[in-house]
């Protein structure tokens, strides 16, 4: 597949995906229409040419192959005694906040069914809204990929069997899922900035997804500094793109980017938003993010960092999620504070937890470096290998694992 076609793909799947479940009612059908209209166009498009309107093409393609498989399935016979409405219009960037009509966003509702647990919750709008692979998914919740699989097979089935699941969420509705859908977006940034398999580090399509559903919501609840800062917090993260990859297509760590190459533009309104969320006397965990964000935004060089501020942030953070990888990400700003092996004991308590989570191994191998433990940096570096990292990560650590093994000669 060419990469204008996967990129076409995953920029169009959220609202296809969210429009064809809304007219079908049933996310299975919605998964296998969309499916089925991306392999048509693998075969029509380099032949053709791409339409005009891509998503028109998708949305056309894929409701008359669901009307298809619906009229073949007897098990889903009931489908077709609904009324089984025209599509309309997608709808305009600033929808109606009364009517929530943004399908992406009214999708993210369904997943967010107070009937589902909240990591099924996840787990399914992962799979539907975000198309990530089982093994995918598994792997970010640590656990077996047909575990996985009988999860969202389990929550798909709940909001089939529920009669109101599909339909628009009450206003007070809304705000009881508000959080959990607050982390879908979220999380469907963080796929896009650092995504867990394939070939791109990073797939801006999802990043500028979420950062549009961010925006929603802020506007959907004004009064909430939690929607502020996670907008917040997507666009100081998404200011640093542009340095993140170098003219090579490497990874650039955050210490060694252009800081010149930073949008001052998305760093001035992520700054007054986070500002106005602070104003709301709210504390939350977005809020706090944020704020480690703009302290790395907004200092000039690496050396300027204000790491006491970060550490303190990061604090609270764990004090409210008090999860391994807040810890872990507290001990790395603490390892700027006093030293690698300070780092490396306070890390010793997080290896089980953490055992299948690539980026303590690959923060333990340059830990180990520094100290000038080559052979114990080698031996986690090739554990980050055996991980499944991206092929971006895989060039990086590669990299790291030479400069070790030279150093090793030299002694």
């Amino acid at each position: 597949m060419s990469d204008w076609l996967e990129a076409t793909f995953t920029l169009h799947r959220p609202r296809a995906l969210a429009a064809l479940t809304r007219v079908f009612r049933d996310i299975d059908v919605a998964e296998e229409a969309f499916a089925d209209a991306c392999l048509k166009a693998l075969t029509v498009w380099p032949e053709d040419g791409a339409p005009r309107d891509p998503l028109a093409w998708l949305l056309t393609t894929a409701r008359n192959s669901g009307l298809d498989h619906v009229r073949k399935s007897q098990r889903r016979a009931a489908i077709l005694s609904r009324h089984v409405e025209e599509f309309q219009p997608m709808p305009a960037e600033t929808p109606d906040p009364d009517e929530m009509r943004d399908d992406v966003l009214r999708l993210l509702f369904i997943c967010c069914h107070p009937e589902l647990d909240r990591r099924d919750q996840i787990a399914i709008a992962l799979r539907v809204v975000l198309g990530l692979s089982v093994d995918e998914i598994a792997g970010g919740f640590l656990v077996r990929p047909r575990t996985m699989e009988q999860r969202i097979t389990r929550a798909k089935k709940k909001i089939a069997s529920n009669p109101v699941a599909f339909e628009t969420p009450s206003p007070a509705e809304r705000g009881a899922r508000l959080g959990e859908v607050s982390v879908m977006v979220y999380l469907m940034f963080s796929e896009g900035w650092s995504t867990s398999a394939g070939p791109k580090q990073i797939k801006l399509t999802l990043c500028e997804e979420a950062i549009r559903l961010a925006r929603l919501l802020a506007a959907l609840f004004p009064a909430m500094g939690e929607q502020a800062a996670l907008l917040s917090l997507l666009l100081f993260q998404h200011a640093r793109r542009r340095a993140r990859i170098d003219a090579e297509g490497k990874l650039v760590a955050l210490d060694d980017q252009d800081r010149r190459l930073w949008d001052r533009a998305e760093i001035a309104e992520a700054t007054g938003l986070l500002q106005k969320a602070q104003r709301t006397g709210h504390h939350g965990a977005y809020i706090i993010q944020a704020a480690i964000a703009a302290t790395h935004a907004h200092a000039e060089s690496v050396g300027d960092t204000d790491w006491a501020l970060i550490e303190s942030h990061y604090a609270a953070l764990y004090s409210l999620q008090p999860t391994p990888v807040v810890r872990l990400n507290q001990i790395a700003a603490q390892a700027r504070l006093h030293g690698p092996h300070h780092a490396l004991k306070a890390m010793e308590p997080l290896a089980q937890d953490l055992s299948t989570y690539r980026w303590f191994h690959a923060m333990r191998g340059g830990l180990l470096q520094e100290t000038g433990d080559h052979d114990a940096a080698i031996t986690a570096f090739e554990t980050v290998m055996a991980l499944g990292p991206t092929a971006l990560e895989r060039v990086a650590i590669t990299e790291k694992i030479e400069i070790s093994q030279e150093s090793l000669r030299k002694v």
